[in-house]
């Protein structure tokens, strides 16, 4: 059954699944619902996955105050949670628009945070996705077999490394969770004032951070994981061959054991 926290008044939704040491999951979206995310290849088996709808996303309620939904002011409910769990250190994994509000997280609380992964991030300190590389990854993939019937589904295969029975049931799957509000995007990704102050901030997180993307990705690519991989002293990227932006639907092995083997360094 799900928990939840009530932070500013908003009901915010957790559920927790697993064994092992605590892993903080955060979904996509913005507005994803964190069920999205299912066990990530299995990883439930060495954590206890910690699973967080984010404000207006899921199973959360919808403040008020639109400006309280923005990852950088979302970062507060990780804290608010972590405090919640009794937990000294929290490990992180966060999945596209999320690893935004884990990020903000690591850099104002890097005390708090134990190891932070990062899978197929937009970007460091506002979403900065690199649209040519992204329009030529989509261009190369056009005419891959399950393409069109990927899109009759209203899918983007492009999404996925190949349009799979596993990525068919993860869409169909998707499709039927609660959807965001439609302000809820222009409301998350918040510009900084000073992204040099930003970037020296998450150059000051020397946490292990692990940065995870996909070759095939056509939603967030290569080149802006690298670029957030490289914003950390400590920061790591793998590249999963034949992977697109849901890696552990792809290869949920491959996936699992990188991540758990990361988290267990």
């Amino acid at each position: 059954m799900p928990d939840f926290i009530s932070y500013d008044g908003t009901r915010l939704f957790y559920s927790v699944v697993g064994q092992g040491p605590a892993l903080l999951c955060l979904a996509g979206g913005p507005g994803a619902d964190v069920r999205d995310l299912g066990s990530l290849g299995g990883l439930d088996e060495y954590r206890t996955l910690v699973m967080l709808d984010g404000r207006a996303a899921g199973r959360s309620g919808t403040p008020a105050d639109r400006a309280s939904c923005a990852f950088t002011a979302q970062a507060r409910d990780l804290e608010e949670l972590r405090r919640r769990l009794g937990i000294e250190r929290l490990d992180v994994l966060a999945h596209s628009a999320g690893t935004m509000t884990a990020q903000a997280f690591a850099a104002d609380h890097p005390e708090k945070l134990g190891r932070l992964v990062l899978v197929t991030p937009p970007g460091l300190v506002f979403r900065d996705v690199d649209e040519a590389e992204v329009a030529a990854i989509r261009a190369r993939r056009a005419g891959e077999p399950g393409s069109a019937e990927a899109l009759a589904a209203g899918a983007e295969p492009w999404s996925y490394g190949a349009w799979s029975e596993a990525a068919r049931r993860h869409h169909e799957a998707e499709a039927g969770y609660p959807q965001p509000p439609s302000w809820l995007r222009e409301a998350f990704y918040v510009h900084p004032a000073s992204p040099e102050a930003e970037v020296a901030r998450r150059a000051a997180v020397a946490n292990p951070v692990l940065v995870v993307a996909g070759s095939e990705d056509g939603v967030a690519g290569v080149g802006t994981p690298r670029r957030v991989a490289a914003g950390y002293p400590a920061g790591r990227l793998e590249v999963l061959p034949g992977c697109g932006h849901w890696p552990w639907v792809d290869e949920p092995a491959v996936f699992r054991d990188l991540v758990a083997g990361f988290l267990g360094d």
